[in-house]
């Protein structure tokens, strides 16, 4: 069953949330507060973590980092901050997507199955329909991709580069895996972000970010590419060292 961690201080909303999420089979902890979810990550390793920003003990997202620090595990932030420059922080900082309040059940359950479903969590599948299948949806292959001395292997989600594991966070590997079922294509920066990070309002420079990180992993540079190519004004591909 999948397993989903709600941190929200207010007793009212962390009820909702609750009961919202058992209806759809969900199995339910809570945390009124930060130190609290933290040591739920630790202890009980949920699927997936729904949280509040506004938190009595620490701000959530310095409690973001602090479970990006422990964990890869999807987090949905729910909260009232609506401001642009705002949600693209906590997206830099590890969120995989966020709810602003107030929002419905279906609009909770709805973006839950999707970050399940993107992060390619095979527990996730009862509960949601199906929805958390591994891979990243329909026709993705599970069969490791090699372009050069670079090995990637979807089921595992380990990439390794001439023999050597690559230690990436999950945004940078399902950025990289994608690349790497499209070896050889240009792919442009919007299409990245609608099927990467699947958020409509995630600046271009998020992407950006992620290659530069992928390429110092991979030991390149965007002046002297090995693998990761960009293309001036329309977008990056991936492509086999001569």
């Amino acid at each position: 069953m999948t397993s989903v961690l709600v941190v929200e201080d207010d007793p009212a909303i962390r009820t909702s949330l609750i009961e919202v999420l058992t209806s759809h089979q969900l199995l339910v902890r809570s945390s009124p507060d930060g130190f609290g979810a933290l040591r739920e990550i630790t202890q009980w390793q949920p699927d997936a973590v729904v949280l509040d920003l506004g938190l009595p003990d620490i701000d959530g997202a310095d409690a973001l980092r602090m479970i990006r620090g422990l964990s890869q595990v999807p987090v949905l932030v729910a909260t009232a901050r609506d401001d642009d420059a705002e949600i693209i922080r906590l997206l830099n900082a590890g969120a995989d997507d966020y709810l602003v309040k107030p929002f419905s059940g279906g609009q909770l359950i709805a973006r839950l199955s999707a970050v399940l479903r993107r992060c390619a969590n095979p527990s996730a599948t009862p509960g949601l329909g199906g929805m958390g299948r591994p891979g990243g949806g329909p026709g993705a292959s599970h069969a490791p991709m090699v372009t050069g001395e670079l090995r990637i292997d979807p089921l595992a989600r380990t990439v390794h580069l001439a023999g050597r594991e690559v230690a990436l966070t999950r945004r940078e590997f399902d950025l990289l895996a994608f690349l790497a079922r499209n070896a050889g294509r240009v792919v442009s920066k919007r299409q990245l972000l609608a099927e990467v990070w699947r958020q409509p309002y995630v600046e271009e420079q998020t992407v950006d970010v992620h290659l530069s990180c992928l390429r110092r992993k991979l030991g390149e540079r965007a002046a002297r590419p090995r693998y990761l190519h960009t293309v001036r004004g329309v977008g990056v591909k991936l492509v086999s060292p001569p």
